[in-house]
């Protein structure tokens, strides 16, 4: 986790393209976390869709 918020601390000074950037990976985060929640990860699942939520645009920010 520490190594993919490393790749996307550069792109964080970009300010169009951030919040798309952060916008698909939140949705992938929430997709994965009900694909995990179907298949039976329940506290996984959870998880996933939690992280996706605070890291979409509306959410928390680790950069500022």
């Amino acid at each position: 986790m520490a190594i993919a918020l490393s790749y996307l601390a550069p792109v964080a000074r970009l300010n169009g393209g951030t919040a798309s950037l952060l916008w698909i990976i939140a949705v992938i985060l929430v997709i994965a976390g009900i694909v995990t929640l179907i298949r039976g990860g329940v506290l996984a699942g959870i998880l996933l869709i939690i992280i996706g939520f605070a890291v979409g645009p509306g959410g928390w920010s680790i950069f500022h």
